[in-house]
């Protein structure tokens, strides 16, 4: 059995280096201004997540908040296109769905979003057993409510978006030539088309920066940059991973959550198996200056996968 992955290496909240409120230009500020309705006296930035994107709470002098992200065309070109992709996805999602609404655009120099602002907080790190159940409340709502997905965004197949990730073992097959049980691995990944196939838009990206527990305890889903079409269990999967590598014991939870509980067992470790290749191979990649621990972040994703994964299958 490969040794348990050690405590999560990134500071929990304190990940990224976003642009701040005073260095936004002039006409930028005073849009968002606009549209919040009343002066910004202050804007608590939000420095969770691995994205150097501008994203804020703008605190105004009429006493409201709101929440704001905006990335450079110019300057920031892939992140207002991920900016410019969740706008497009947020105003496609129907009111039912756990996330906050978008409450206006700006495509121009920048790409600027007007999110509706939730009071909330993040799960805890490390995870507890109680935040991780409301925690996977979310998906089983989004699964209701967007099985089919709605119409107008064009989204891709779990099966066409996954199918890149396939070829990032050959990287952890050149780097860790040695890694007990590497075929086996290989092949488990080489078959994730045939069980991850489905009629249900999926988030993909669920983890504790990307959800806010309200002060009634409910879940909002954040950050729908690149949603997909496919088997309503990946969400719930993919959720669990930091809850393991904190130390919760989500067999149970497998077994006991209604999006997850009737799934194969091999389907389950066909996905775990493809995820171990895209971690290892994207914690190799250098670490960019904005996002300086997003190695660490994907490494250490990678190493809890693969304990799961060798756990599940017995492997010595």
């Amino acid at each position: 059995m490969p040794s348990a992955p050690g405590p999560y290496p990134a500071p929990v909240g304190k990940t990224s280096r976003r642009l701040e409120w005073a260095f936004l230009p002039p006409n930028l500020r005073a849009y968002v201004e606009r549209k919040c309705g009343s002066t910004v006296v202050e804007a608590i930035s939000q420095t969770s997540g691995f994205t150097p994107g501008f994203a804020s709470v703008p605190v105004c002098a009429d006493g409201s908040k709101h929440f704001v992200k905006a990335a450079s065309v110019k300057a920031q070109r892939l992140f207002a296109d991920s900016y410019r992709e969740e706008a497009r996805k947020l105003a496609a999602l129907p009111t039912s769905v756990p996330s906050p609404r978008l409450l206006w655009h700006l495509d121009d120099d920048w790409v600027a979003l007007g999110i509706e602002y939730v009071d909330g907080r993040a799960p805890h790190r490390p995870w507890s057993p109680a935040d991780l159940d409301s925690a996977l409340d979310a998906p089983e709502v989004v699964a209701d409510e967007l099985t089919p997905p709605p119409a107008g965004p064009d989204l891709d197949s779990v099966e066409d978006d996954f199918a890149p990730l396939l070829a990032m073992w050959e990287h952890v097959r050149a780097t860790r030539p040695d890694l007990p049980h590497l075929d086996d691995a290989v092949a488990l990944a080489a078959s994730f088309a045939d069980v991850v196939g489905g009629q249900t838009l999926v988030h993909t990206d669920i983890r504790d920066d990307n959800l806010l527990i309200d002060t009634d305890g409910a879940v909002w889903i954040c950050d729908w940059n690149w949603p997909i079409v496919g088997a309503a269990w990946i969400d719930t999967l993919l959720t669990l991973i930091g809850p393991r590598g904190d130390g919760v014991d989500v067999e149970p939870v497998l077994s006991s959550r209604r999006l997850t509980r009737d799934v194969a067992p091999d389907s389950i470790d066909r996905v775990l198996a493809l995820l171990v290749g895209y971690f290892w191979k994207s914690a190799d990649d250098p670490v960019p200056s904005t996002s300086p621990y997003i190695r660490d972040h994907q490494r250490w994703q990678g190493d809890v996968v693969w304990h799961w994964l060798s756990e599940r299958r017995g492997w010595a």
